[in-house]
Formats: C-alpha cells, structure tokens, sequence
C-alpha cells in the first residue's frame, strides 16, 4: 500500500473517530432503536469507505447522514409491523424531562418515516430546508410540505408538546 493510500485511510479513520458519536445520535433519532442505529452507522461508514477518495473533499458528513436516512426509510418499508425495544418500558415515577423525552420519542414513532426523517434533519441536525432536500434526495418544496405535515400530526397525536400555559418554548411551535 503507498503513501497515497496510507494517507487516505488516516483521514478515513480520523473523520470516523471525530463524527460518529454525532452519526449515531442521529441514526438512533431516526429508528429510535439502539442497536439499529449502530447497524445503520456502520452500513453508512462502509459505503463511505467505498467512496472515501470521492467523497473526502466535500461534506462527508452529509454523505453518510444521507445514507444514514435513506437507509432507514428503506428498512421501515421492509419492516413495518417489528417494534424493537432495548429497554423495558420506562418507569412511571420518571422525571419531567423523562417524561417529555418519551413523549417526542413516542409522537416521532408515529410518524411516517420520510416525516420523520426531515424533522430530526431540520431540528435535531439544524439542516436548512436545503441541505434536508439535498440529504434526502427530494426538493425543497417536498421538505417544506413534509416538515409542514409532521408538524401538524405531532401536534394532533401528543398535544402536550405543543406550547404550554406558563409562556415556556419546548421547540415544537411552528406556524401551521
């Protein structure tokens, strides 16, 4: 192997060891399952290495974040009905961080996932309605609509996320 090469997996394996904490909280976000996200991630890190001399001069980043939801979206139409769960069921006596926590968890889980998928993209990522489309691989007039809609649902299904009687902000306030 030459120096070229060498040279190339080091900055393979230093952008892996820098991003994938972040990947993974993004991955786990889309599936909501532990070990889902890790198999997701580690799919989306080998097709980056595939196209690792392509790729590295741009945002590899928003590659695999693509990968990542794409991905995702493919498993959910091939596995519709299987709910996985890492963990039993929370405990009643959680706090109420816990508490909203699992209700944007379980609100998330009822949405469809390309809904899903543009939420955690412009709110969890921060992407602009571009970079969503981009990563997606629709156009912008699509995320807008989709972002409009799951908003729209999430505050049909939980309610409780919406904005609450004591003036505080909980992120989920949107024009309709």
């Amino acid at each position: 192997m030459g120096r070229a090469a060498d040279h190339g997996r080091a900055d393979y394996l230093a952008f892996v060891e820098i991003h994938q904490h972040r990947l993974l909280r993004a991955a786990y976000l889309v599936c909501g399952n532990r070990h889902q996200a890790e198999d997701l991630l580690q799919d989306a890190l080998l097709k980056l290495a595939l196209r690792w001399p392509s790729v590295r001069d741009g945002d590899p980043a928003a590659y695999v974040r693509a990968i990542l939801y794409r991905d995702a979206v493919s498993w959910w139409r091939r596995r519709r009905r299987e709910r996985l769960s890492a963990h039993p069921p929370e405990r009643a006596d959680a706090d109420a961080d816990d508490a909203l926590r699992l209700s944007v968890r379980a609100a998330l889980d009822r949405l469809p996932p390309r809904q899903r998928a543009v939420l955690v993209l412009r709110y969890f990522e921060d992407l602009t309605e571009a970079a969503t489309a981009e990563a997606l691989g629709v156009t912008v007039g699509t995320v807008k609509s989709q972002c409009h809609d799951a908003l729209r649902r999430l505050r049909q299904v939980a309610p409780e996320l919406g904005g609450t009687d004591d003036g505080l902000v909980t992120g989920m306030e949107a024009n309709p």
